[in-house]
């Protein structure tokens, strides 16, 4: 492969953008300039501007945890997914499996498209497995002190464990999941406090309640409430005229009677 300067890089960069070095002309362009379109598309994404990693090496990664290479040649599926954690050392029951499948914009547990599977490790730099295991253990030590990261990867979650078909999740699938992101076992945060037992409490509160179904409002809200009772466990920041989700008015009641009859101070 020529080298490429850092006007030519550019002129890759146009092509990739816009025309995906699909259209003719392109193609023309980089034949006449004696550039493999492959080649000119790794260089670019070996680049800085094309986040450092190599399209090819990562395809080919791909391609070892096909389930179905000839049937479905883009779709990695539960037992290659499986096998890809664990060679990337990561636990099917830990926060961090999460937070690859965010990356990687997984469409459903256990599964990885290759379009998804490239772009996120090509926009992390990565294009080894050494590389994938360094930064699933970067993932693993920024999950808990990141709130950024932390919503980020709980929120996408939501869409991810949900059945096909179905707008909510069921009581079972968010109380396990709360019980991964909720503790520090399995690289979660912990939200039961030496005073009060916020986790334990919660889901005894929703079971009583029946196990409903839980909504997207209320999954995303638990978490942004899970952090206000860590920084005030005396709810000096609640408001009734709040637009918190009604299960979580009634929790602040039912958590008033648990500890005896106390009352939030207006």
């Amino acid at each position: 492969m020529p080298p490429y300067s850092g006007a030519q890089k550019q002129q890759i960069a146009q092509f990739v953008n816009f025309t995906q070095a699909k259209d003719t002309v392109a193609a023309k362009f980089l034949k006449s300039a004696r550039w493999n379109v492959q080649e000119a598309i790794d260089a670019y994404f070996q680049s800085p501007q094309g986040g450092g990693a190599s399209n090819s090496a990562i395809n080919a990664i791909f391609d070892t945890y096909l389930d179905s290479p000839a049937e479905d040649p883009d779709t990695i599926g539960i037992d290659g997914a499986m096998k890809f954690f664990g060679d990337i050392q990561v636990q099917l029951d830990e926060v961090t499996c999460l937070g690859i499948a965010e990356l990687l914009k997984s469409p459903s547990m256990g599964e990885f498209t290759r379009e998804g599977f490239l772009n996120g490790w090509r926009s992390v730099g990565c294009d080894t497995l050494d590389k994938m295991i360094a930064h699933a253990s970067d993932i693993r030590s920024r999950i808990p002190t990141q709130p950024e990261l932390f919503r980020r990867v709980y929120r996408y979650t939501f869409p991810l464990c949900r059945m096909q078909g179905q707008r909510n999740l069921p009581f079972e699938i968010a109380s396990e999941q709360w019980n991964l992101f909720f503790t520090p076992d399995h690289g979660g945060i912990a939200w039961n406090t030496t005073t009060t037992p916020w986790l334990d409490w919660w889901v005894e509160f929703l079971e009583a309640r029946g196990k409903r179904p839980v909504n997207k409002d209320l999954w995303e809200q638990v978490e942004v409430f899970m952090r206000k009772t860590r920084e005030d466990e005396a709810f000096g920041w609640w408001s009734e005229d709040g637009a918190w989700p009604g299960a979580l008015d009634e929790f602040v009641e039912w958590v008033g009677k648990k500890r005896g009859g106390w009352r939030l101070s207006r």
